[in-house]
């Protein structure tokens, strides 16, 4: 009984001092947080950054996001672009939420920065129908694209090919237009993976559009040089009119005689 009543008292209560040591810390770290979040979102850090600026009806990506962020959240808003560099600065985002906004397009190097490091990209609900090859360089997170307008043809094709899709999804991911006409509606992935390639119709196309181009360059040099032959032909024949239409040299020689011995014998007399 006396061994337990010395361990109790051995145990002592924190002292002022380091109360209110840890009470600073944790104010500075919420100073801190309040300090470099964007006014429009909201930021917590109780294991990992997270920024959380769903349904602010953002048009564009706020600034100064905390450079410490693990998760963003930007669903639900305006955004219509997605520049270069746009989260250059986040070298720690593992998940980046951009659904159900309005984007239309995104530039080259518009994950510059996050590729490598970022593991969920969910760009799902939006107004896309193309991306440029390059977009997705580097990138090795899991891709929601479902439920955008997306175009089938041959760049939507090599850039699907270097993704990780996201298998949930991936079906999800239709032909809202298309170089061939049979395949809108249809998951992209299936069309692929049914041996069609987009590539060899871009091709063809691109082989029908310079044959066409060539039969018009063609025509044309053809008529111009038919109107030249023509146009000179014209020409030929007024020459031969007006020279038909000048007096004979023989008429000309004769009344040159004849004016010659009127003048001789005039002179006699």
């Amino acid at each position: 009984m006396g061994a337990s009543q010395r361990c109790r008292s051995s145990i002592k209560p924190p002292s002022c001092g380091s109360l209110f040591f840890v009470g600073t810390l944790w104010l500075l770290s919420m100073i801190k947080i309040a300090y470099s979040c964007p006014k429009s979102c909201h930021c917590t850090d109780r294991h990992d950054m997270v920024v959380q600026c769903t349904s602010r009806n953002l048009e564009n990506i706020p600034p100064n996001l905390p450079k410490d962020t693990v998760i963003l959240l930007l669903s639900f808003n305006r955004i219509r672009h997605i520049p270069k560099g746009a989260f250059t600065d986040l070298h720690r985002l593992q998940e980046l939420d951009l659904s159900h906004n309005a984007i239309e397009s995104m530039e080259v190097g518009a994950f510059q920065g996050i590729s490598e490091g970022l593991r969920i990209l969910d760009l799902s609900n939006n107004h896309l129908s193309s991306i440029p090859k390059d977009t997705f360089a580097k990138l090795h997170a899991r891709v929601r694209l479902s439920h955008n307008p997306w175009h089938c043809e041959c760049s939507l094709q090599e850039v699907l090919r270097e993704l990780r899709l996201d298998p949930e999804t991936v079906n999800e991911v239709s032909c809202y237009t298309s170089v061939q006409e049979e395949y809108v509606g249809k998951p992209v992935i299936q069309v692929l993976d049914s041996g069609i390639n987009f590539c060899t119709f871009h091709q063809k196309t691109t082989d029908v559009a310079m044959f066409v181009a060539m039969f018009c360059w063609f025509s044309m040099v053809t008529a111009y040089i038919i109107y030249y032959i023509r146009h000179n032909q014209e020409d030929a024949r007024r020459h031969m009119e007006y020279l038909k239409s000048l007096p004979s040299t023989s008429y000309i020689s004769k009344d040159y005689d004849t004016a010659s011995r009127s003048l001789e014998t005039l002179c006699y007399q």
